[in-house]
């Protein structure tokens, strides 16, 4: 369904687009703590989000694709085909640069929450332990694509992590 799929599209581009954001304002809340870790995090957040949308523009791209696949006799079948799984191969690897950039940024505003009691320290604690695992993980991804354990274990810590930080600002703001 092409509606869809354009929605989809674009409801992933604001997810990118908030991810900025949120890397912008928590700058402005944070950076008085610790001007280097808030520039650490600012660029890599804010560079995971732009990697991502860089590369949603190639998504368009299959929507053509899908098109031209329906309305094909079947001479040209293999080489659509191709075509994309080209464009995903290339989501797949820029995923794991953007989600290295995630794991650093993560990890330096872990790293002030830790260092300045802004969050109980156990959630701190948690992102870093967290983030550590998941960063190496897509490092080992990059070069040993069929090893992804360190990956699944450190995306699971990192949403656990967010699960808790999440629930600790909703419930207790200050």
């Amino acid at each position: 369904d092409p509606k869809k799929f354009k929605i989809s599209i674009v409801l992933i581009l604001t997810e990118h687009v908030s991810i900025i954001a949120l890397a912008i304002m928590l700058f402005i809340a944070f950076s008085p703590y610790n001007i280097l870790l808030a520039v650490v995090w600012t660029i890599s957040r804010s560079g995971e989000a732009l990697i991502q949308i860089y590369n949603k523009k190639s998504y368009w791209g299959l929507l053509g694709i899908a098109r031209q696949y329906s309305a094909n006799n079947g001479a040209e079948e293999n080489a659509l085909i191709d075509s994309s799984r080209g464009i995903l191969k290339t989501k797949n690897s820029s995923f794991r640069y953007a989600q290295i950039l995630f794991s650093i940024g993560t990890l330096a505003y872990c790293i002030l929450f830790v260092t300045y009691g802004v969050v109980p320290a156990f959630i701190g604690w948690l992102g870093i332990i967290a983030c550590i695992p998941y960063g190496f993980g897509n490092g080992i991804a990059l070069v040993k694509p069929d090893f992804k354990a360190l990956w699944y274990f450190g995306g699971l810590l990192v949403l656990i992590f967010e699960i808790v930080l999440g629930g600790w600002l909703l419930l207790y703001p200050h």
